[in-house]
């Protein structure tokens, strides 16, 4: 009975919740802001003028959605015409997470 009456006794703290800390705006990288000069193959989708490699990105998204390019079952696929078949090494469709792979061997 003395262990019961201890345990009645022990008084439970309760903490208080700690504050989140400040959140501060995130920082683009800079290597990723820096323009980059698109090759021969790259430029007959988005143009031969230097950009960022997200603005090339964002260009050929819209160059995709413009044709009618992205595959109507499965959407992550995009089917390929002939400038961009070129632009894919050969391929007729690629896989949207493989776009900024193939992105990256025409940039300079």
């Amino acid at each position: 009975m003395a262990k019961a009456a201890k345990k009645a006794a022990v008084k439970k703290t309760v903490s208080k919740p700690k504050a989140a800390p400040k959140k501060t705006k995130r920082k683009a990288n800079p290597a990723l802001l820096k323009p980059v000069t698109p090759s021969a193959v790259l430029a007959e989708v988005i143009g031969p003028k230097p950009a960022p490699r997200g603005q090339i990105v964002k260009r050929i998204w819209e160059y995709i959605r413009k044709q009618g390019l992205q595959d109507a079952v499965d959407r992550r696929m995009i089917n390929a015409d002939e400038k961009l078949k070129k632009l894919f090494g050969g391929k007729s469709a690629v896989s949207m997470f493989e776009l900024t792979r193939h992105i990256s061997k025409h940039v300079e």
